[in-house]
């Protein structure tokens, strides 16, 4: 009896026979990310030409308050609140201007004239105060008040009047300065004894010998239209 036996190939290929599968298709490929160009933004040149132009304004602005000026004075404005600031300016009368500006910008605004004297303030933050009246210690007490009621630290850092430069110690001199009625008194006293009146007329400052001219004018205007 003969057997035959039966060998049925196995359902595992060989190991030498194992496919190995590349990516082929473009699908399988890793692909790069499509990032847009970079492309400079108009907008910083923008905010430069501003900044440009505020600087400009400024600058004029400053000017402006400098015509028909008799003192400028720079007060020391680190620390104030905004309040602080907002109530100054309210406690001031209508012939002084609280102006807030950069000292490059101030600087500029007063190269090549008498206020340029004004450059030894022309470091860390300052506030302008601008006169517009020869009523000077007027103008100047309103600020003591403040610092007083306020219990403000803040001080003159300095000020330019009639082209001559005022640190904060020489600031008396400015505050004790006689009235223009007060000279006008005195000078017109004067000249009604004309020997001591022409004296002391002649040995006055030239913005007193001014001031007690133009009172004369008046005064005999006045006396002739009287008549």
């Amino acid at each position: 009896m003969e057997i035959a036996l039966l060998s049925f190939p196995s359902s595992k290929p060989p190991l030498s026979q194992t496919l190995t599968l590349k990516p082929t298709a473009p699908f399988l490929r890793p692909s790069k990310p499509n990032l847009p160009s970079f492309r400079p933004s108009p907008f910083p040149s923008i905010r430069a030409a501003i900044s440009r132009t505020k600087k400009e304004e400024t600058v004029e602005t400053v000017k402006t308050q400098l015509e028909n000026c008799y003192l400028l004075a720079a007060v020391e404005y680190k620390g104030f609140t905004v309040k602080q600031f907002q109530d100054l300016r309210r406690s001031l009368p209508e012939t002084s201007k609280l102006l807030v500006a950069k000292n490059t910008l101030v600087l500029k605004a007063i190269e090549g004239t008498k206020w340029e004297a004004l450059k030894p303030c022309m470091k860390g933050m300052n506030a302008w105060l601008f006169v517009h009246t020869e009523e000077i210690p007027d103008a100047i007490k309103p600020y003591r008040t403040f610092q007083r009621e306020k219990k403000v630290e803040n001080d003159f850092t300095g000020a330019v009047f009639e082209g001559k430069f005022y640190g904060p110690g020489d600031f008396k001199q400015l505050e004790n300065m006689p009235t223009r009625a007060e000279v006008y008194a005195k000078l017109l006293g004067s000249l009604q004894s004309p020997a001591i009146g022409l004296v002391s007329t002649l040995q006055a400052p030239a913005r007193d010998v001014v001031m007690v001219l133009k009172a004369y004018v008046k005064k005999l205007e006045e006396e002739s239209g009287g008549n």
